[in-house]
C-alpha cells in the first residue's frame, strides 16, 4: 500500500484528490479544475487547482485522457483514496435487515452460499463470488453402509450442515450386511462430530494401539471409509451477476469481457487469489493490476472471509470496475460475510 504517497500530500492535495475521485465515481466523466473548484469546498482558484492536479498526476495518482482536459484516478490514486481518505460507515439497520431476509437461512450449505453470491450481486450490481468449502471442513453426523454385491458398497453420509451425500465405493473384499452394520455403529459411536481429516488420522493412530479384535474392525472401517472420505477434490466457487459487467466502464470491450468470462469458467487462478484472501483477516481489496491476475486489470476485487465457530471456511467478495463506490461496496461485503457466518452457525447449532 503506497502510504508514502499519502505522506507526500498536504491537506489541500488530499481534499482535492478525495473530491475528484468521489466526483469521478459519481458520474464517470474526467474531472476538470472548474468542476473540482465547485465540489472540493476549497477557497482556491481553478489555476491553483490545476497546479495541484498536475502534482497529483506527476505522483501517478491521476491520469489525463487524451480526449479531455480533465483528470481520472489511477489504480494508485484509488489505493490512496481507499487506504487513507475513505470514510466508511456501517450499513443502516434497515438495509442489514433487508439483506438478512434475502439470504436463505434454511436448507443445505450450497443453498446458503449460492444465496450469498446472488445477494452480493443484487445489492452491488456487480459480480458476487463465494468460494465453496471443501466437504472435509464439515464434521459428519451419521453414516450408513448398504452392500450392493461384490466389492461395492453404498455409503450414505449425513454432515453436520445437513448435507447428505451418497457414494458408491469399491472395497478390498466383499462385506456382509452384518459387518457393514458393525462398522457403521463403530464409526457413529466413536467418530461422529469429527472432520474427515481427523477421522483418517485417528483411525490410523488407533489401529496401532488397539487389541487384535478391535484392530480387525478398524481395518474394515478403514477399508470402507477410504473411498467414502477421500481427500478433497479441487476447490470451487460460485459466481453470480457476470452480466453486470457488460457495459461497465473499463470492461465494455468485447475481448476484455471474453477474457474475464473465460477466467470465471476456468476458476483456477481466481480461486488461488481468493484462497489467499481467506488466509488474511478482515477485508482485502485488490485494485486493477494489484491482483497479479491479468483478467482483473481494470477491475477491483473486495473480499472478506466467512466461517463457523471462529474457523474460516472460505471467502466471499465482489468484482467490479475500479470506478466503484467503495464506501458502499466494502460494508456490503463485510455485512454479507457476517450474515453468511451467522446463518452457517445457526444451521450447525440446529442439528
Amino acid at each position: 500500500m503506497p502510504f508514502n504517497l499519502h505522506d507526500k500530500l498536504d491537506a489541500r492535495a488530499r481534499q482535492l484528490l478525495r473530491a475528484l475521485i468521489a466526483q469521478y465515481i459519481a458520474d464517470g466523466e474526467p474531472v476538470g479544475s472548474r468542476t473540482l473548484a465547485r465540489s472540493a469546498g476549497l477557497d482556491v482558484s481553478p489555476a491553483t487547482i490545476r497546479n495541484v492536479m498536475a502534482d497529483l498526476e506527476e505522483l501517478g495518482l491521476l491520469a489525463a485522457p487524451h480526449t479531455s482536459a480533465g483528470r481520472v484516478p489511477t489504480a494508485q490514486g484509488y489505493r490512496v483514496f481507499v487506504d487513507s481518505l475513505l470514510e466508511l460507515k456501517p450499513l443502516e439497520a434497515q438495509q442489514v435487515d433487508r439483506m438478512r431476509r434475502e439470504l436463505p437461512t434454511a436448507g443445505a450449505t450450497q443453498d446458503l452460499l449460492s444465496g450469498a453470491s446472488s445477494l452480493l450481486s443484487d445489492v452491488t450490481r456487480f459480480v458476487g463470488v463465494v468460494t465453496v468449502p471443501k466437504r472435509e471442513e464439515f464434521p459428519f453426523r451419521h453414516i450408513d453402509f448398504v452392500a450392493l454385491g461384490g466389492n461395492r458398497v453404498l455409503v450414505i453420509l449425513v454432515f453436520s450442515d445437513n448435507e447428505v451425500q451418497n457414494r458408491v465405493v469399491a472395497t478390498q473384499r466383499p462385506y456382509a450386511p452384518g459387518e457393514l452394520e458393525q462398522v457403521a455403529n463403530f464409526l457413529n459411536a466413536n467418530y461422529a462430530g469429527l472432520r474427515m481429516s481427523e477421522i483418517r488420522e485417528r483411525l490410523a493412530r488407533e489401529m496401532r494401539e488397539t487389541s487384535h479384535r478391535l484392530h480387525q474392525l478398524m481395518v474394515a472401517a478403514v477399508d470402507v471409509t477410504q473411498q467414502a472420505f477421500p481427500e478433497s477434490p479441487g476447490a470451487d466457487m460460485l459466481v453470480a451477476g457476470q452480466v453486470n459487467l457488460m457495459g461497465a466502464q473499463g470492461v465494455s470491450d468485447v475481448d476484455r469481457l471474453r477474457e474475464l468470462f473465460e477466467a470465471f469458467q476456468r476458476k483456477r487462478d481466481l480461486l488461488n487469489l481468493l484462497e489467499g484472501c481467506a488466509r488474511a483477516e478482515g477485508v482485502r481489496l485488490f485494485i486493477g493490476e494489484e491482483s497479479g491476475f491479468a483478467a482483473l486489470d481494470g477491475l477491483s476485487l473486495v473480499t472478506a472471509p466467512y466461517g463457523i465457530e471462529g474457523r474460516v471456511l472460505g471467502v466471499l467478495g465482489v468484482i467490479g470496475p475500479t470506478r466503484m463506490a467503495y464506501q458502499r461496496v466494502i460494508p456490503v461485503v463485510q455485512t454479507t460475510a457476517q450474515l453468511l457466518s451467522g446463518a452457517l452457525n445457526q444451521a450447525r447449532q440446529a442439528t
